[in-house]
């Protein structure tokens, strides 16, 4: 897919346009062969410098090309709803030229379609708000990360299987993930900082400045998410594990208890004489009354002892 949008003058709105002109944003979502000669034409460049960003493992990084110049970011995707798989990250390609700025991913990222006050007339600012938003979906993502773990957690504390823990480990993998990515994506912006490659203006630094420290704060807060969930996942092991021994402990008490009429029963249905209690007709219901006792109070006594 690919779409095509321009500022209006004197607005901050975008309008859509039906080829690639100058002071042009193209942006390119999973596109098809046709789309990225077209965009490979216009831009003058290579198809397999657009075909190399629509690869799921791109690593990011920063590159000279002859007319433009191509920087690549991780972002991060709710790929499903499930916990296991729930977040990954996707390269996100930014091709700079003199005459127009062009994306490209191989999914459509949420934060490109709510970007505001845009001005397509200014290359560079247009560039470092991208890089500035998609470090920014890393914070929003890791508030959906926090909000999953808090529901774990709740989940964990009646707990007597390893399903919530395999959760835990999962949102950690995540979270070693992002922080991978993250570092990526900060040698990126330190590289475009030092190098000064699109001759960035005093307020352009500034802003890409902001970009970074951004980027920085996305990578302490999945630091610190990552080490108390480690730490958590420890207190639940030890929960889980007490909770199945109160469990055990539960049904080797009960199993006492009822071991005591099937005993009785036992005794009496051996084929040797009763004498006079065979022979009462309230014998069944006196023996149920004694074995009942019996249990009763074992059961009472177990629970004394904390022990049921």
């Amino acid at each position: 897919m690919i779409s095509i949008l321009k500022s209006k003058k004197n607005s901050s709105d975008l309008e859509k346009c039906s080829k690639i002109e100058k002071n042009t944003w193209i942006n390119l979502v999973k596109p098809s062969e046709e789309e990225i000669i077209k965009v490979a034409d216009a831009l003058k460049i290579e198809t397999n410098i657009i075909s190399q960003v629509l690869v799921e493992k791109e690593l990011p990084r920063v590159k000279r090309l002859d007319n433009a110049t191509l920087i690549v970011v991780d972002v991060p995707f709710m790929k499903d709803t499930s916990i296991k798989n729930k977040y990954v990250t996707y390269p996100l390609g930014i091709i700079v030229s003199n005459t127009c700025i062009t994306t490209v991913s191989l999914v459509e990222h949420a934060f490109l379609n709510n970007m505001e006050d845009i001005n397509t007339f200014e290359i560079n600012k247009l560039l470092i708000e991208i890089l500035l938003k998609s470090a920014q979906s890393y914070l929003i993502t890791l508030e959906s990360i926090d909000e999953d773990i808090v529901r774990i957690e709740n989940n964990t504390y009646k707990a007597t299987d390893n399903k919530q823990l395999l959760n835990f480990l999962n949102i950690q993998k995540t979270l070693v993930y992002f922080i991978t990515s993250l570092h990526a994506n900060g040698m990126v912006l330190e590289k475009l900082q030092k190098e000064n490659m699109l001759d960035f203006s005093k307020e352009e630094a500034m802003l890409l400045e902001d970009a970074t420290l951004e980027n920085k704060q996305s990578i302490e807060t999945s630091t610190v998410y990552r080490e108390i969930l480690s730490s958590t996942m420890d207190t639940y092991s030890s929960i889980i594990s007490n909770n199945l021994n109160v469990l055990m402990k539960f049904l080797t008490g009960i199993t006492i208890v009822f071991s005591v009429p099937t005993m009785i029963a036992s005794f009496l249905g051996m084929n040797v004489p009763l004498g006079e209690l065979g022979e009462n007709p309230a014998s069944f219901a006196l023996i149920i009354l004694i074995s009942l006792i019996i249990s009763l109070c074992i059961a009472w006594w177990l629970k004394k002892k904390n022990m049921l």
